[in-house]
């Protein structure tokens, strides 16, 4: 069902870049937005995972792990019962995590440095978790391709300021800069509404995953505090890409309107307290994975602590 979806969103896509191909250069337009269009669905199915990544400068982590996020997502992953993706890091103070890729057998989980440095273990393991939910969801293949679509159709209608638009048909400086605000606007909404339909399901699956609610709950409250004060550089220059983030990363309003690319944060926590009240996720509560140090080490574990108790740093300080 993920590709079919997926599918029905490139087609969309495909038919908005059309139509700005129309009225950039009519028919001929068409044709050429037609063929641009062509190759970018080949090439954002294949390689756009790739190009998020190097959008933010993600350095992936080698084998050598010393902080264990590497063994967290192994763990987690078969918690999910799929296979582990690639592990990247984002260097930037923000706390904050998005994942990517086509399919669950090709895609990576990128967390920030600020994050690591800011959640407990088990904050972290919820993060991670509400990742892997995406990536089993098939989110991340439409999360992707609506980035990428996004970006180029607001550079293609920003050429309009430049080509003046279908001269034949009339459009003029009012219908070119029209078009200039609503072919974004367009391609911003389907963003806004994908990503807020599916970070509540996979905040609902993220805590099956990890075993606990209110990990994760108790992580969206650290990283939105976070995000609210620290800018992420990288995602201020590609905002196209901010709806894939758990959490808004461009300073957005926090109210739960039209034109935000998440949920509020507020009644994301709301719902997993909820979840937390009805034991849904009774049935997997498990430890969080543990790093090697903890293992060699025999490092007690925190079962039953909630993730205030286990301080804000953990081992990942």
């Amino acid at each position: 069902m993920g590709y079919v979806k997926t599918a029905m969103l490139m087609a969309a896509m495909t038919a908005l870049f059309l139509g700005i191909g129309y009225l950039l250069g009519g028919s001929g337009g068409a044709v050429i937005a037609f063929v641009v269009a062509a190759g970018m669905n080949a090439w954002t199915w294949w390689n756009s995972d790739k190009a998020v990544l190097r959008m933010h400068n993600a350095r992936p982590v080698g084998g050598q792990d010393p902080s264990g996020l590497s063994a967290m997502v192994r763990d987690l992953a078969s918690n999910a019962g799929m296979p582990m993706p690639a592990v990247y890091v984002i260097d930037t103070p923000q706390p904050n995590a998005f994942a990517t890729g086509r399919n669950p057998a090709n895609a990576a989980v990128a967390v920030t440095t600020g994050l690591m440095r800011s959640l407990s273990r088990e904050e972290l393991s919820g993060v991670v978790a509400h990742e892997l939910a995406h990536i089993r969801n098939h989110d991340t293949a439409i999360m992707t391709v609506t980035a990428t679509f996004a970006g180029a159709i607001s550079m293609l209608a920003n050429f309009a300021l430049f080509f003046g638009g279908r001269r034949e048909g009339g459009l003029g400086i009012l219908g070119t800069l029209a078009m200039m605000i609503v072919a974004p606007l367009a391609a911003a909404l389907v963003q806004m509404a994908i990503s807020r339909t599916r970070e509540y399901a996979a905040d609902k699956a993220g805590s099956e995953i990890c075993g606990n609610p209110m990990w994760l709950a108790s992580a969206l409250a650290r990283i939105q505090e976070g995000a609210a004060r620290i800018d992420n550089d990288s995602a201020e220059r590609n905002p196209a890409t901010a709806h894939m983030f758990i959490i808004n990363p461009l300073h957005a309003h926090k109210h739960d309107s039209l034109f935000s690319t998440h949920p509020a944060t507020e009644n994301r926590i709301a719902a997993l307290r909820e979840l937390a009240g009805q034991g849904a996720a009774t049935p997997a509560r498990r430890e969080p994975p543990r790093t090697p140090e903890m293992r060699a080490s025999n490092v007690p574990n925190t079962r039953g602590r909630s993730s205030s108790e286990s301080g804000p740093s953990g081992p990942w300080g």
